[in-house]
Order: C-alpha cells, then structure tokens, then sequence
C-alpha cells in the first residue's frame, strides 16, 4: 500500500480483534470477558478512550500477528458499564481509518501496534458530490422496493462521505465489509454500492 503517512503522525494504539468491522459514526456494544481485553479497557479508560478494532476470523485466519498493512478503524468508548464479575458492556464509536505500521511487543497482555492514519487519496469535490448523489437516490430506491422497511436509516448529505453511513445497512459477508474499508477512493466505494443495490432492484 502506499502514500504511508509521515513517521510524525504514526502512533501507538491498543488493537482488538474480532471478527466484524466496525462502521463509523454508529453505536456498536460490546460485552468485554476475556481478561487480556478487561486490562485493555482499564488501561483506555485511564488513557483517552481509544482503542483499534480490526477484523480478524480467529476460525479462518488463525492466530492474530498484527499483520503490517491491516487496516482497521480507531474505537472511542462513549459508554461503559462494570459487571459485578469483572466483565464490562461498552458502547463504542468508529471515528476513522488506521492501517498497522508495525506490532509492537509489550508487558501488556493485550495486543498493541504501532499504527498510522488511512486516509483517501484526494478527489474531485463536484464530481464525488453528483457520484453520491446518485448512490443515495438507488438507496433510496432500494429501500422503497422493501417488503419492510428499516426503522431507522442514516442521515445522508451529497456534500459528505455517505459511503461508509450506507455501507452499514447492508447485511453483507464481513470480508465485503472490509475490502470496502480498505478502498482508498470514495468513488469506488460508491461504485461497489451501486453495483449491489441495481443488482437488488
């Protein structure tokens, strides 16, 4: 992968696998009970709250290396709850990319990597704006065509990245998910969009 950040923005962050990928701007609870991962919690809430999730399938890909290069989003705890047994409930929030520098080894019990922020590659402004505009009237279309309806959809605005905020909705193998994620053009993430919700119709 290339267009690596300067060393200057690299920095070291708390990795949690798991086999989802987390979307931004959207709740997702988490229930925490494995002890390496409640010393995680402690040590983020003593800190600033954040903590990388990464997909990993522990079933299909085995033991979690901390690959250079994966790509995951930053996790911000907005919410949590201490169980009497030690186990805590979260509520966290993506915020944005990261992909993974390096691993780090540490006294830690948990998983950490040196990690660097990803970022798009830059884009044309009107142009990106008429491409979502088109991909949220087919989703609009799509959810029209619904025998039922979600109950609550995303806010979506032309002048923003909605790629993402739509993405969640859809009910897809987590790998799709992810090689979304890991597009580095929003227009091709608009494009992936498209091509699934005219399938639909």
């Amino acid at each position: 992968m290339s267009g690596i950040p300067p060393t200057e923005a690299r920095y070291r962050l708390p990795l949690f696998p798991l086999p989802v990928v987390l979307s931004p701007r959207t709740p997702m609870p988490l229930l925490i009970f494995e002890p390496r991962y409640r010393a995680m919690v402690r040590d983020c809430l003593e800190g600033d709250g954040r903590f990388g999730m990464v997909y990993h399938d522990w079933d299909r890909q085995g033991p979690f290396l901390s690959e250079e290069g994966s790509v995951g989003f930053v996790a911000v705890i907005r919410e949590h709850q201490g169980l009497n047994d030690g186990r805590s409930l979260l509520v966290v929030e993506g915020t944005e990319r990261f992909r993974i520098v390096d691993g780090i080894e540490s006294i830690a019990p948990y998983f950490e990597a040196l990690v660097a922020p990803y970022v798009d590659f830059p884009s044309d402004p009107e142009e990106l704006a008429a491409r979502r505009a088109r991909t949220i009237r087919l989703f609009h279309a799509v959810v029209a065509s619904l025998a039922e309806r979600p109950r609550q959809l995303p806010e979506l605005e032309s002048d923003e990245d909605v790629s993402f905020l739509i993405a969640q909705t859809v009910q897809a193998d987590p790998t799709w998910h992810q090689h979304l994620l890991e597009l580095r053009d929003e227009g091709e993430r608009l494009a992936l969009l498209d091509a699934l919700f005219r399938a639909m119709l």
